[in-house]
């Protein structure tokens, strides 16, 4: 069973600048093609990675201007309505003043209304109170309806502004989708490749690929930068004569596999349970062993720093799908594996 737990992407911090280098054969034990690798199909998965990446990227933070966007819209529409209600207000006070002025002045002009006022000082202070107040109402009114425009248009902006989101994350989802597409196509060719290699037992030259920066010597990592676990160590299965020998990392073809730490390249195999296989021998006397991948990115013999990519994951040999199949070791040869999670918490490398 896979366990639930996924590291942080890395993806698009690892998956830059793809270009290629010169290549050398191989000195596999069990044989090369001894020809030299232009990078090809694996370097097209890689750069895929890397457009999937950013096209998500870009994708996700589309999603999130455009919800953005509808949240500062439905404020704008409540601040509207508020001002709306507050003019519906004024409208009403302003009636009622009105209203009452009838009452009072009896509907006379202001002439007529002094000479048959009782107290003509009380009446000029009424009909002045009654003036401020209709001034400030109007100027209240006014103000509200020039808010009110002003909001309309920054709704109608808002609302223009949403559906361009809309549109561009429509554009970047599909983007992304083809990128996806072109990707599983490249998966399956750089697939298809390796398994021919595999029916050959004969290891194409390795890919020469750029690396991304490493970790400074005498760390350690883990085997891929993100991941899903699978089976583990010790577990049963009809696959296996007996126990499983590894950790499995359930990871798409095409994944950048890293060496755990500094060593030297002692076996690449490319045929048997394992498909293609890489062995490395580590300071420390312990050996590792990174199987089931669809390239290879060094050589037998070189040496190599921690972090440093040492092929591609992939599914061949005796393998049910896309994952890397990783052994720690007390030799380099296959029945005398250690559990290799306390093996790399040991150094740092917590795994889970």
């Amino acid at each position: 069973m896979r366990s639930p737990h996924r590291h942080p992407l890395l993806v698009p911090a690892l998956l830059c600048a793809f270009a290629v280098l010169a290549a050398r054969p191989t000195d596999a034990a069990e044989g090369s093609a001894g020809r030299r690798e232009d990078g090809g199909v694996s370097t097209q998965v890689l750069r895929l990675y890397q457009e999937a990446a950013l096209a998500t990227q870009r994708y996700e933070a589309g999603r999130q201007e455009a919800e953005a966007q509808r949240v500062r819209a439905q404020r704008l529409e409540e601040l509207l309505g508020r001002e709306r209600r507050e003019i519906a207000a004024l409208h009403k006070d302003l009636g009622r003043i009105a209203r009452a002025q009838y009452r009072d002045g009896g509907g006379l002009p202001l002439t007529a209304q002094i000479i048959f006022a009782d107290d003509t000082a009380e009446l000029m202070q009424g009909q002045h109170v009654f003036s401020r107040t209709t001034l400030a109402v109007d100027n209240a009114v006014e103000k509200s309806r020039r808010a009110e425009a002003r909001l309309a248009a920054d709704e109608a902006k808002a609302a223009t502004a949403r559906r361009t989101l809309e549109r561009r994350s429509a554009e970047l989802a599909a983007l992304k989708q083809d990128i996806e597409q072109r990707l599983e196509e490249a998966r399956g060719q750089l697939q298809g490749e390796a398994d021919a290699s595999v029916a050959a037992g004969a290891c194409r030259g390795a890919v020469r690929l750029d690396q991304p920066q490493q970790p400074v010597e005498g760390t350690w990592v883990t085997p891929v930068a993100t991941y899903e676990l699978s089976a583990g160590y010790g577990s049963g299965g009809s696959r296996w004569a007996s126990r499983h020998t590894g950790q499995d990392f359930a990871v798409p073809i095409g994944t950048p596999v890293r060496a755990v730490g500094a060593g030297r390249v002692v076996k690449v195999s490319c045929g048997g349970p394992f498909g293609i296989e890489i062995v490395i021998e580590h300071p420390d006397g312990y050996f590792t062993q990174y199987a089931h991948l669809a390239a290879v990115t060094v050589d037998q013999g070189e040496g190599v720093a921690p972090g440093q990519w040492i092929g591609q994951s992939g599914t061949t040999g005796n393998s049910t799908g896309p994952h890397l199949h990783f052994e720690a070791r007390v030799t380099p040869e296959t029945g005398s594996a250690v559990d290799p999670v306390p093996w790399l918490a040991a150094r740092g490398v917590p795994i889970g």
